[in-house]
Parts: structure tokens; sequence; C-alpha cells
């Protein structure tokens, strides 16, 4: 009887085992179920588990072990970013393609008439030339970094890729710092040719020349130039003050959300004034007769002037009489 009884506890016993095992898992959360969960729970940032961690370095973040909100950035790089920003940049061209096509370039009125008139100083021409070369330079670096893997790769392969990639990084993050330089610099120079002016309101209105028979006055710079200024002024600040964050991430303490911020920043910033210095270029190169002349000779065809900037070459007029040897009278 004794025998028997023993045997039964012993029969018992894993049962009651089960049984107790089984009501301290209802009693854990589902995290906790597996081994280690707690642990890769914590590492995935789950909300209602977010346990403390601990490192040696100082530097914020650096208890993190997988940031999954750079998972959501790496989606909007690759599916917004460079989708959207391609495209917009496409259909600038496209549209100033067909323009060309059906309009053709803006004419000088009576055509030019051989006596030319002084529009910019030899550092007016440097400043220019070196605000635009950094810029293409760092836009092509900047497009290699959005669109390489999908040109370069399928085209040249990824071992070429890699060190087109290098290259690229070094050479835009070396000429960002000089961009925002000249930048500055170029908004000291031609801030005081920018503000407005009540003639900007007609020019506006008639949209330079789109609507009516005759081109609008204009001052040395026109309304659309003007706008054009300060899209440069304001997106380029963007584009600068967020680079150099991502130059130097000390300024942040190298903190990931502040950086996360500044690459989307610097992404649609950059995509912005690319579309924009697209039409810069078409406009004063083959889309306006005798513009580029202005920022390769300094001067221009005064018959040019009269045309697009009829109240700045009435203004060098009074002053100089003589418009083929007068100077820029707005001096900053």
């Amino acid at each position: 009887m004794g025998l028997r009884l023993l045997m039964l506890l012993l029969l018992l016993l894993p049962a009651q085992q089960l049984v107790a095992a089984s009501e301290a898992a209802a009693n854990v959360p589902i995290y906790f179920s597996n081994p280690g969960a707690e642990v890769w729970n914590a590492v995935r940032q789950r909300d209602d588990l977010v346990l403390p961690a601990r490192t040696q370095a100082p530097r914020p973040d650096d208890a993190v072990l997988i940031d999954i909100e750079g998972e959501n950035f790496r989606h909007f790089r690759d599916e917004k970013l460079t989708r959207y920003g391609g495209w917009a940049m496409a259909g600038i061209l496209i549209l100033l393609a067909l323009y060309h096509l059906v309009h053709g370039p803006v004419r000088i009125v009576d055509g030019e008439s051989g006596s030319r008139i002084e529009r910019f100083k030899r550092y007016d021409l440097i400043l220019h030339w070196v605000l635009a070369g950094t810029f293409l330079i760092l836009a092509v670096t900047g497009l290699l970094f959005l669109f390489g893997r999908l040109v370069i790769i399928p085209w040249l392969g990824i071992e070429a890729f890699g060190p087109i990639a290098l290259a690229g990084k070094w050479i835009h993050n070396l000429l960002g710092p000089p961009f925002a330089v000249v930048l500055v610099l170029f908004f000291i120079r031609f801030v005081g040719k920018n503000l407005p002016r009540a003639a900007d309101i007609v020019w506006l209105a008639k949209l330079g020349g789109f609507l009516g028979n005759s081109h609008p006055p204009a001052g040395f710079f026109n309304a659309g130039e003007k706008i054009l200024f300060w899209l440069l002024i304001v997106i380029g600040a963007g584009i600068s003050v967020s680079g150099l964050v991502l130059d130097f991430p000390f300024v942040v303490d190298s903190a990931r959300e502040p950086l996360r911020l500044a690459q989307v920043i610097h992404g649609l910033t950059t995509v912005a004034l690319m579309a924009v210095i697209i039409g810069h270029i078409y406009l004063g190169s083959v889309g306006t007769e005798g513009t580029l002349q202005s920022m390769t000779r300094g001067n221009v065809d005064t018959n040019w002037a009269k045309t697009h900037h009829s109240l700045w070459y009435e203004e060098v007029s009074s002053q100089q009489g003589k418009p083929e040897k007068s100077a820029d009278p707005e001096k900053s």
C-alpha cells in the first residue's frame, strides 16, 4: 500500500509542475514567453516595454542598439524623395523643352544694335561663376547619392560604383562650406538690387511680357529675377545649414533625430533648388537672346537693355550720356 502511494505521488509530481508552470506562464506578458525576449523587445523599442540600457559611451543614442526610425527614413528617401524629386526635375526639363519648341527663344526687339553697355563688374562675374560652379558640382554629386545605385550599378557594376560614390562623398563634403560662404557674399553683393519696387507689380501682372505685346518696364533686375534671387538665398540657406550639420555632426552632439531632420531638409531643399536652377539656366542661355553675354562678357547690347530692363537703361543713359561706355549705376 505504501509503495503504491509513493508511485502515485511520483506520477502526479510532473503534472503538478506542469500546472504550476502553466499558471506562472499565464501571469507573464507575452513578450517574455521566450528566453531573452525582453532583451529583443527592448532592442526593438516597443512602446510598452522599454527597458533601461547602460553604455560607457557618453553620446546620446549610444544605448540604442537598433534605431527603428532609421528604417522609416530609408523608406522616405528611397520611395518618396528619390521618386518625386526625379519626376520634378524631369518635369521641368520636359516643360522647358516643349516651351522652346513652341515659342522659341525670347528675341531682342529690333535686333542687336552693335553698341554695348556694362552690366556687371569683374567681381560680379567671379562671384556668380564660383557660386554656379560649386552648386553644379554639389548637385551632380548629390544626384549621385540619390540615383547612383539605380543608374551606375546597372550600367558600370557595383565594383565601379564604390570608388565613384566615395569620391563624390568627399567632393560633396569639401565643397559644402565654400558654397555657404560664397552664398553669403552673393547676398551681400546683390541684395540692394533685389528689393521690391513698384515696377515689379506691373511686371508680374503681365507675367514678364507673356501677357500683352510688349515687355514690361524693369530696373536692373526684373521681378522674375528678384524672385529667383530670394529663392536662391532662402533655399540655399536651408541647404547650407543642413549640410553643415551633416558635415559637422558634433554641433548636435551626433544625435540621430537632428541628423535625420537635417538629411530630410537637405534633400528637399536641394531638389527644389535644382528645379529652380534648371529654369534659370535655360532662361539665362538659349531661352533669352543676348542674356548669356551679360555673365560671360559683363556687358549687354543696348537694345537688349531697352527690351528687358528699360528703367535701368534710362537711368544709365541719363547719368552717363553715352550708354556704350557707361557703368553699373547701382553699385553696392
